[in-house]
């Protein structure tokens, strides 16, 4: 007789699905189930025993005990009741039960509490939203170690020149450092996604740049529309054009300053890329500081963004 293969099954899992809890994927519930790369995140996350800890898609809370075991509280953030409910009664009548916090909702439309780490297992449809809203919230944290799909992490991290450069790079690395720390793969989710995932680590710059956060996206959105144009390209559509006449126009009225009959903006636009010495240059290859000076070139000819 064959050996049939007793199918492995964390304790946890098991009981879930002993409930009738099936995971909705449509939603992106992957549930973590490997103990080495739960621990591999809290570490990486360096937790202090003071720390309030913000944790996305808690799931059945694989992740969440391991928290609670090392910080001073954790605020939980869960959309679906039935893992809310799974959640609190594996606290419930332990030590822990007084350190957690459950919010329940979704987490984009949820006013985000106090804390100093977030540690998350995002549904990845929500990453891009998710970090800029992690990147605006004011008291800065500390830092944040989240598993994102492999490419999104790739983009966060990417330089200019790499093919994955984009505005979502550039846009996270002027308000944050970002370090790629570890790839996980498919199989360590359950159900498994599609996908193969990768976890980073977000430390927000505090101080934060000395630049209009609207103004600058308001650039980098027109540069990066086609990376790979020339920027004396870009701004010919006649889309921007008209959005930055509209906004010179106002500007100019609040300053009084007067606006010949003649006016063109698409000359107005291609003398600044001129000075500037930009009018060559690509998006895919442009850092931080050059974006900072095109900026800095447009505001001063009384060309806004935003």
């Amino acid at each position: 007789m064959p050996k049939v293969k007793a199918e492995k099954k964390s304790r946890q899992h098991q009981e879930v699905k002993n409930q009738g809890i099936m995971f909705n994927t449509g939603i992106g519930q992957h549930i973590l189930k490997n103990p080495l790369v739960v621990n591999g995140i809290i570490e990486k996350a360096a937790l202090r025993p003071t720390d309030v800890v913000l944790e996305v898609g808690p799931g059945t809370g694989n992740m969440t005990v391991k928290l609670l075991e090392k910080a001073k509280k954790v605020v939980a953030c869960e959309l679906d009741c039935r893992l809310v409910a799974e959640l609190q009664k594996r606290v419930q009548c332990t030590p822990m039960q007084t350190k957690l916090q459950i919010l329940v909702g979704d987490v984009l439309k949820t006013d985000l509490p106090f804390f100093d780490v977030c540690v998350a297992n995002l549904p990845y449809q929500i990453s891009s939203p998710f970090v800029f809203k992690l990147l605006l919230h004011r008291p800065f944290f500390r830092c944040a170690v989240l598993m994102f799909q492999r490419e999104f992490a790739m983009r966060l991290v990417a330089t200019p020149g790499d093919k994955l450069y984009c505005r979502l790079s550039i846009n996270t690395q002027l308000l944050a450092r970002v370090d790629h720390l570890m790839k996980v793969g498919k199989n360590n989710f359950r159900p498994p996604p599609k996908v193969e995932s990768s976890v980073v680590r977000i430390e927000p710059k505090n101080p934060p740049p000395p630049v209009n956060f609207q103004e600058w996206d308001g650039l980098v959105r027109i540069a990066f529309v086609r990376k790979n144009k020339t920027l004396s390209a870009a701004f010919k559509s006649t889309a921007v054009e008209q959005l930055l006449e509209k906004n010179y126009r106002i500007h100019c009225s609040l300053h009084n300053v007067e606006i010949p009959a003649d006016f063109s903006i698409s000359k107005k636009i291609e003398s600044v890329l001129q000075e500037a010495d930009f009018s060559e240059k690509r998006a895919r290859s442009m850092d931080i500081d050059d974006f900072m000076v095109l900026l800095h070139a447009f505001n001063s000819a009384g060309i806004h963004f935003s």
